[in-house]
């Protein structure tokens, strides 16, 4: 079963997607986010602490389809938190090249498709919003609407939150 759970800042996105891996058993949290400057070492330190000990974390900044095939089949539930923050990292890695950064999704893709755990993915649905001044920001949007897309297309479930309220825009609601 793969999910993707997107929603805007402080939507529940995170809560919504940890309170279902809670039902499961072996779990591995891949984290994307990197400890660049103090306030993401504190946010790090704040996720880490509301998660379970038992969980295990493996920080994948840009490497997430090689992570998802290897952690895949060696536990029951995977949980990517998340695809915004893995967009940034592809960003900066293939130096704004959106050509590199889509074969990278896809590699996402085939690997969610071959592996035997269940998977929920958090990301921000960012094109809501206004449209960013910069360049960059712009494209930025763009290849997250397009990763969202692509993991929306081999996804079971696509769940919408907003205010603390998951909807189904694709498959059902899981009850946390």
């Amino acid at each position: 079963m793969i999910t993707l759970v997107v929603g805007g800042a402080r939507s529940g996105k995170s809560r919504y997607a940890q309170a279902l891996a809670k039902k499961a058993g072996n779990v591995v949290f891949l984290a994307t986010g990197q400890a660049c400057d103090d306030e993401m070492r504190a946010r790090i330190e704040r996720h880490r602490a509301e998660r379970p000990a038992s969980w295990e974390t493996v920080e994948v900044p840009v490497e997430l389809d090689a992570a998802i095939a290897r952690y895949g089949n060696a536990c029951s539930f995977l949980l990517v938190d998340c695809l915004t923050i893995f967009t940034a990292n592809l960003l900066e890695a293939e130096k704004n090249n959106a050509t590199k950064i889509l074969a990278r999704a896809d590699r996402v893709c085939r690997a969610l498709q071959s592996i035997s755990a269940s998977v929920v993915l958090v990301s921000n649905e960012v094109g809501s919003g206004i449209v960013p001044m910069h360049p960059v920001g712009r494209q930025f949007r763009d290849l997250l609407g397009e990763i969202n897309q692509k993991v929306a297309a081999v996804a079971d479930n696509v769940i919408l939150m907003v205010a603390g309220c998951p909807l189904a825009l694709k498959g059902r609601v899981e009850t946390a």
